[in-house]
């Protein structure tokens, strides 16, 4: 059994995520939430609930710190924002907490669905625009970002893959490598820029 909690606070959207994360990733149970308190009551009575869809802004949330407590919390689960929001502080503010992805709420139900997709397979979602422009950013960023002058070109391809939203598995297949020899380079991809986790390197290139 695959259990899904969809968090917002507007009826309308919890129906139609539910119904999409039911018909189009085959969950089995869905459960919904119209506050952060009903939707930690509800993870704190129920088995591991495999996938968390929560919205960025509503009554009792105070934003990217209740995420990152959220994350905390639950670790074992997947957690993805989707927020009619498309400002880059609020992506970066939720990447940087650690969550698993951003959907903006304007997408269309196939991208939605292939973003959460994306995230279930093990991989961060990012919104497109963001993560070309962090793409594009990161050779510009070693004047502002102190560590990556030290990156030798292979952690550098290795790093444009991480801020495409790769899983290791994806990158390593990406640049012929084994999956062992990305995380070494992601290793000290993290030691160069002062990070611990993919999350917290791409909101600071991203940042940059």
């Amino acid at each position: 059994m695959t259990r899904a909690l969809i968090i917002d606070d507007h009826q309308i959207v919890r129906d139609a995520v539910s119904r999409l994360v039911r018909e189009e990733l085959d969950f089995t149970e869905v459960f919904e939430a119209s506050d952060l308190e009903q939707g930690i009551e509800i993870l704190s009575d129920t088995e591991v609930i495999e996938l968390i869809i929560v919205d960025l802004n509503m009554p009792g949330s105070s934003g990217p710190e209740s995420l990152g407590a959220l994350v905390e919390a639950f670790s074992a689960s997947k957690i993805v924002v989707m927020s009619a929001s498309e400002a880059k502080e609020d992506v970066l503010g939720c990447l940087s907490v650690g969550v698993d992805g951003y959907i903006p709420k304007s997408l269309s139900v196939p991208e939605m669905t292939a973003a959460l997709r994306q995230v279930l397979e093990g991989s961060m979602f990012v919104p497109r625009a963001l993560s070309r422009r962090g793409v594009e950013a990161a050779p510009r960023a070693r004047r502002h970002v102190a560590g990556l002058e030290h990156l030798t070109p292979r952690q550098r391809e290795v790093l444009e893959q991480l801020l495409l939203g790769r899983s290791s598995k994806e990158i390593a297949r990406a640049l012929d490598v084994a999956e062992g020899t990305v995380k070494i380079h992601l290793a000290a991809i993290y030691r160069a820029l002062g990070v611990r986790t993919r999350a917290e390197a791409i909101s600071k290139l991203m940042s940059a």
